[in-house]
């Protein structure tokens, strides 16, 4: 057909549809193109952000470190590290021995003085011969009344003060009834020794003794040791021999058999001179056991038999007799 004007039309048809295909196509393909791209700048913009961020630094966290120091650290820093046998033997430490409630007995009637468990609790836990973990106190009921030696321990109380008033976790109490503390956290604040009402507490003033000698060895929180400086220490139970299934140190000691030692679960008790176990619940019944200020609401771990039908006549300590003029 022809175009009125003489041009000829068919034939251009065609190739403007090309055309306008391949431009389609062009753009298309540009967009595939600037799509990679743009995904490939913003990939590269994320390595950079978080590379900067590495760099510059993420939310600031503030830690203990285990000399007592606090520090500021980057987040982005902080790495989860494995546990050590040091930190196994410390998370073992605090958790207690499963099912046990421990609780110490003594018989004021028996003791005589003789000092063997203060000695060799001294020896186990590295302290000073004027540190003292348990003691012996003279004590006289009334002036009509004969004195006598009572041992005295730290109490282990079900509902600790010293726990409370501790700022750092370091003085805990155990699901077996054992109040431990970690000289790994303490700070020497005696915010704890404050609180006491028992007096049960030391602070190491000096450096420990045989320092030297405990000086490479992993710290024990169940035994205290090595002890260090500046930090609290007090009883433990012989939490160490009690994980060997062994009395404690100044249980086995006592040659006159002052102390029974046992776990309130099984309502059993076992004598440390003697090794005869018998029923906890008879024992402080038939005996008219009691507690240190049980009015304190502190509900104490140790009982104390009154001093009646006394196998020993009172002597004071030796280093406890009075100076001549």
């Amino acid at each position: 057909m022809e175009d009125p004007h003489g041009d000829e039309k068919p034939q251009n048809q065609p190739e403007e549809g090309k055309k306008k295909t391949s431009r389609r196509k062009f753009i298309q393909l540009i967009g595939l193109v600037g799509a990679g791209a743009v995904s490939g700048i913003a990939a590269l913009e994320s390595a950079r952000y978080f590379e900067n961020a590495k760099t510059k630094g993420g939310k600031k966290q503030i830690l203990l470190t285990q000399d007592n120091k606090l520090v500021e650290v980057d987040s982005l820093e902080i790495k989860a590290l494995e546990k050590s046998p040091k930190d196994k033997l410390q998370e073992t430490g605090r958790e207690g021995i499963p099912g046990r409630r421990w609780v110490l007995v003594v018989d004021l009637a028996r003791c005589r003085n003789a000092r063997r468990c203060i000695s060799a609790c001294q020896e186990a836990h590295q302290l000073r011969p004027e540190q003292y973990h348990v003691n012996t106190l003279q004590m006289q009921d009334s002036p009509k009344t004969a004195p006598y030696n009572m041992p005295k321990h730290c109490q282990h109380c079900d509902n600790p003060p010293c726990v409370s008033v501790c700022p750092v976790d370091a003085t805990f109490k155990r699901q077996d009834g054992i109040v431990l503390i970690d000289n790994e956290r303490c700070i020497g604040c005696r915010f704890c020794i404050a609180a006491c009402p028992y007096s049960a507490r030391i602070f190491n003033w000096f450096e420990p003794k045989d320092a030297e000698k405990y000086k490479d060895q992993p710290y024990n929180v169940e035994m205290n040791v090595p002890q260090k400086k500046g930090t609290v220490s007090k009883c433990l139970f012989s939490a160490d021999h009690l994980r060997d299934e062994k009395l404690p140190y100044c249980v086995s000691a006592c040659p006159n058999s002052v102390y029974y030692f046992g776990d309130e679960n099984e309502d059993a008790v076992t004598n440390g001179t003697t090794k005869e176990t018998v029923r906890l619940s008879t024992l402080l019944k038939n005996n008219a056991a009691y507690q240190l200020m049980p009015e304190l609401g502190t509900k104490p771990r140790i009982y104390y038999l009154p001093p009646k039908n006394r196998l020993f006549p009172f002597e004071p300590a030796k280093d406890a007799q009075p100076e001549k003029s």
